[in-house]
């Protein structure tokens, strides 16, 4: 159940330039919540502070800076005193076979995806501990549930991010800090266009595995089923729910795929339970062990 009267909220919202993050900061503002968007460049900062006048703040910050990351976070602390929402939404799609995509391109989708997303949590922490509250929403993917080919490394990135918030959420829900994975799906996002970066599939052996569905990714573009108002209005009612989820899909495909691996996944455990289940030690080595 959503309550239907919330006081005003104070939101920190990493990578607001397009996509969702741009959404949901529009969204937020037309409540009447205070927001914070962060940008890489410095021309985007006065238009987005012309999204919603009085409510919507612009702050340059790259989440793979620590100096930056700081002085974000402090801005945002000096102009209300505390900070309500935290979501790590900047992140980018590096797409490529795993035995293709350079360890350069690896340790730069990490810094962004994982490092930076920790960096920025690491900042607003304390703040969230001393007011006792406050809810941060990872935007991982349904890419962070499942692998796909040609998406490995993006996945790896995801996946770490999504165990992250799991161990998260358990150290700090006793503090009255909320945290919850958002996996969205395919939504009409600039994700898998100008956003995303793509290792050229140049071993042949890869054409009909990562290839086909790199090409299948950018067939898509532009075309995705999510729209991403609808998500950044269920990204907002999650923060009035007194009892959040850990995860939040998002979208039919987001749902259809995480069943589908649910499924198979139990299956492979249940099949192959016979290798894997004996390997503890028995009851009476045990007790010969301790002895």
């Amino acid at each position: 159940m959503i309550p239907n009267i919330m006081s005003k909220k104070n939101w920190f919202i990493t990578g607001c330039s397009t996509g969702l993050g741009r959404e949901l900061a529009k969204y937020a503002a037309l409540q009447g919540d205070n927001v914070i968007g962060t940008l890489r460049k410095e021309e985007q900062i006065n238009e987005f502070n012309t999204l919603s006048e009085g409510l919507t703040f612009g702050v340059k910050m790259d989440v793979t800076n620590p100096t930056l990351v700081e002085n974000a976070v402090k801005f945002a602390f000096e102009k209300w005193g505390r900070i309500d929402v935290l979501v790590n939404n900047a992140g980018y799609g590096s797409l490529g076979s795993v035995e293709e995509v350079t360890e350069e391109e690896m340790k730069h989708q990490f810094d962004v995806n994982v490092f930076g997303a920790v960096r920025v949590t690491q900042a607003i922490l304390p703040i969230m501990r001393k007011q006792r509250s406050g809810h941060i929403l990872n935007i991982t993917s349904i890419a962070g549930l499942q692998g796909y080919p040609g998406v490995g490394i993006y996945n790896g990135s995801k996946f770490a991010l999504e165990g992250i918030g799991e161990a998260l959420e358990k150290e700090v829900s006793p503090l009255g800090i909320k945290v919850t994975n958002v996996e969205p799906g395919p939504f009409r996002t600039d994700w898998a266009g100008r956003s995303a970066t793509y290792t050229p599939t140049k071993i042949d052996d890869y054409t009909r595995s990562a290839a086909q569905n790199m090409e299948a990714i950018q067939g898509v573009s532009g075309k995705q089923i999510g729209d991403p108002a609808r998500a950044a209005k269920a990204m907002y009612d999650l923060t009035l729910l007194d009892n959040p989820p850990v995860h939040l899909p998002l979208g039919g495909p987001a749902y259809k795929r995480l069943r589908t691996k649910l499924v198979s996944f139990t299956q492979e455990v249940n099949e192959f339970e016979y290798l894997g289940l004996p390997t503890d030690y028995t009851e009476e080595e045990l007790n010969k062990l301790e002895s």
